[in-house]
């Protein structure tokens, strides 16, 4: 893994503003097909679903971002509740979502800047793209863009899922995009309950097959220059429901982080 790059805050500012030029000209001049239509009235059959915690203990944390976080989420999800996604069209997280704004009603929220935990308006809402990466990985829709997290900043507190399985966002330029290459329709549903974020992807007819998530490959190096760094590679296997035969097995995403911790933690 390489060495990261510090750059001073002129070429940081300079980068961002090409790349968020580059990001609304490939929106609204591309001519791809974003989905932008949302219905209240939900599809009939449940492809996948899936739930996370809203709130976790994290040390030298304020629990008050948590709660900002939960706010951020259930503003946000206003946008993306109910979002159809025809066939041919593609799903963009923030062109749907739109810029985190105070004016807009977000708040504080944590957010993780080169692996150290700061507050911005807006933060917390990764936990959204995570969970939509998570539940599309277990259908036959195409993830066309994912970032994966350059950072492991919190050591594995009961988490469920494996490392490298979510998707890290930032407006506007680190995206969550999703295309629709089936012949079948797809609608996003998404809530905020008391302790949980929700999700489920629903469709206008049964799919024919389960997708099975495994993380593979895992390793920690010690790097050259001094810190550790967390690899691994997730892989998805395809299964055909009627006959439960393995139908292929495929590489979704492969990820490398520096770790903001040290890998072997005393008990």
């Amino acid at each position: 893994m390489q060495q990261p790059i510090k750059r001073s805050k002129a070429r940081l500012l300079a980068g961002r503003t090409f790349y968020t030029l580059q990001r609304y000209f490939y929106w609204y001049v591309s001519g791809i097909d974003f989905a932008t239509k949302q219905n209240t009235s939900p599809l009939p059959f449940k492809i996948f679903t899936h739930k996370t915690p809203l709130r976790r203990a994290l040390s030298n944390v304020d629990p008050t971002l948590n709660e900002n976080k939960i706010a951020n989420l259930k503003i946000a999800i206003q946008k993306l509740d109910g979002i159809i996604l025809e066939p041919g069209q593609t799903y963009s997280h923030w062109r749907l979502i739109g810029h985190p704004t105070k004016r807009k009603g977000y708040k504080e929220g944590m957010v993780l800047d080169h692996g150290t935990v700061k507050t911005g308006t807006g933060g917390g809402l990764c936990q959204l793209s995570n969970l939509i990466y998570w539940m599309t990985l277990h259908t036959p829709l195409s993830v066309t863009e994912r970032w994966r997290h350059s950072y492991d900043v919190f050591p594995d507190v009961n988490r469920v899922l494996p490392f490298g399985s979510g998707a890290t966002c930032a407006y506007p330029n680190i995206d969550l995009q999703i295309k629709n290459q089936t012949s079948q329709r797809f609608q996003l549903s998404l809530q905020v309950t008391e302790d949980s974020l929700v999700g489920t992807w629903l469709s206008d007819k049964p799919i024919a097959f389960t997708y099975h998530i495994a993380e593979i490959e895992h390793e920690i190096k010690h790097e050259w220059w001094g810190q550790y760094s967390r690899n691994n590679k997730i892989a998805r296997t395809v299964v055909d429901k009627q006959t439960g035969k393995k139908v292929s097995e495929e590489l979704v995403a492969e990820n490398h982080a520096i770790m903001m911790y040290e890998p072997l933690l005393g008990k």
